[in-house]
């Protein structure tokens, strides 16, 4: 008797093991090469790479799922979610609603423009600057700048076609994910410096839990530092950000 319900106990937990509930991973999908819809309309892009290296060292199922970006916040603290890995910048103020992991890549900002246009930014006064609502961008400008006049969209690449068209004088938005953009679209250019004042971009991009979920986050902090050390991270990096 003491055999079976030895047996019984270990099937239970077995079940229990293979029952768990998956990590649910929210991203906003509209930011290459951090996140993006590909081809088969599946979420891609560094930051989904990365996320899928963290479930892999994790030893856990994860899903992940495309939302508004102005409303991941707010889904996750409503328990929609468990995580959030969108190209969020680590800031003092979101800080207060969630449990930021380590930083996982390092951030700055750089307005662009049409070839052409502007060539200074001196010339940015009462110009129309657009960049994903609220964004960390979109914050920096309304408070350093509010000589800028903001405008505010769903996504960047929406915001994007419009200074394509000549309805936005500027895009502000990462320096990552604006070299992306230049890759396509020549007629767009830099200017400025890069921006990386520390209490909107200078900490860094981390990932965001509930702050109540200190076991989540005690794991993919682990988790970050494993595959920084055995090299993950890099061929990961070095994929999306070629030297």
């Amino acid at each position: 008797m003491k055999k079976v319900v030895t047996s019984l106990l270990l099937a239970g937990a077995v079940l229990s093991a293979q029952a768990a509930e998956p990590i649910r991973f929210a991203s906003s999908a509209t930011y290459p090469p951090f996140e993006f819809m590909d081809k088969d309309n599946n979420i891609a892009g560094f930051d989904i790479d990365l996320a899928k290296a963290l479930c892999h060292e994790m030893k856990a199922e994860c899903t992940f799922s495309n939302h508004a970006f102005d409303s991941l916040i707010p889904s996750l603290k409503f328990r929609r979610y468990d995580a959030v890995i969108s190209g969020m910048d680590i800031t003092p103020e979101r800080s207060k609603q969630v449990l930021f992991s380590q930083p996982y890549y390092a951030n700055s900002a750089v307005l662009i423009v049409r070839k052409g246009t502007i060539t200074s930014a001196d010339q940015m006064a009462g110009k129309r600057v657009g960049m994903e609502n609220g964004s960390t961008h979109q914050k920096y400008l309304n408070e350093k700048h509010p000589e800028i006049k903001t405008v505010a969209y769903d996504s960047y690449q929406t915001a994007v076609i419009d200074l394509k068209n000549g309805r936005l004088d500027a895009v502000f938005g990462d320096t990552a994910a604006v070299n992306e953009w230049l890759k396509t679209s020549p007629e767009l250019t830099t200017v400025g410096e890069h921006i990386a004042d520390p209490a909107f971009f200078g900490a860094g991009l981390g990932i965001a839990v509930r702050p109540d979920n200190t076991e989540l986050m005690a794991k993919i902090n682990t988790a970050l530092d494993a595959i920084k050390k055995d090299g993950t991270y890099k061929k990961i990096s070095d994929q999306w950000f070629p030297q």
